[in-house]
């Protein structure tokens, strides 16, 4: 009986400290005035009913209630003085020469995915898929708002929002926007290696789910075991409020 209850308590100890380590640790993230919010594609093609890629992110932007937790960003900045950065996507006419794509470039490029004439043309951009959503636009067309170049396939590498935030001296980001497991998950990635600090708001996010293959479970999956920390956007709200009351983002 002796050599059995040392067993157990060898194997409890074991078992406890397997459990111990295979929890991932939340770093956290402390909002400071130094934090910016980075929003991904607010864009029609993803977040409207009538966008070409409805019937693949609809059911995610619905269950997570993105267009809602989106707006709410932009209010959280404004009340609380907190720059935005908006990266798009646009596809110019140039883009559709190109002679090899991944396969989600391709499904864009053959739906019109963002197009629009050329960077001098904006005709025909008002209301198309390429343009923000309405309801966005007052937040937009703000003074704290920056709107960078567009990135062309997922990820920030090929546009200039590090750039735009360094100069701004910008260390820290709150990350959000279309679409949760490619393009929101690229500018986790490759603002971390840029040196930036980044936490993801999940529940402003959402991603294409379509038979075998579900992205917002797989861009849910990445934002926790790659970024700091994961807000839902009512817990980003009191993460605000506590800021303020101890004075961070002055």
């Amino acid at each position: 009986m002796k050599n059995l209850a040392i067993i157990i308590i060898w194997l409890t100890a074991i078992f406890s400290t397997f459990n111990a380590h295979a929890q991932l640790p939340d770093p956290g993230f402390v909002i400071d005035n130094t934090t910016a919010i980075v929003i991904t594609d607010p864009q029609n093609d993803f977040l409207s009913p009538g966008g070409v890629t409805w019937a693949l992110v609809g059911e995610s932007v619905q269950s997570n209630g993105t267009v809602e937790n989106l707006e709410t960003l932009f209010k959280l900045a404004k009340e609380n003085g907190i720059p935005v950065f908006i990266s798009p996507h646009y596809y110019y006419e140039h883009d559709h020469k190109w002679k090899f794509e991944g396969a989600l470039e391709l499904a864009m490029h053959s739906m019109g995915m963002f197009d629009r004439g050329d960077q001098l043309n904006n005709e025909g951009f008002t209301g198309s898929g390429a343009d923000w959503l309405e309801r966005y636009k007052p937040y937009i067309d703000q003074d704290y708002v920056t709107v960078v170049g567009p990135h062309k396939v997922f990820g920030p590498e090929q546009n200039d929002l590090s750039l735009q935030m360094r100069k701004q001296k910008i260390d820290k980001v709150i990350l959000a926007g279309m679409s949760g497991n490619l393009c929101v998950e690229a500018h986790m990635r490759e603002l971390m290696e840029d040196g930036f600090e980044v936490a993801i708001v999940g529940d402003a996010t959402a991603s294409a789910i379509i038979p075998g293959l579900d992205g917002n479970k797989a861009a849910q999956t990445n934002f926790r075991m790659i970024s700091s920390h994961v807000y839902k956007t009512s817990e980003l709200s009191d993460a605000l409020a506590n800021a303020k009351s101890v004075e961070n983002l002055k």
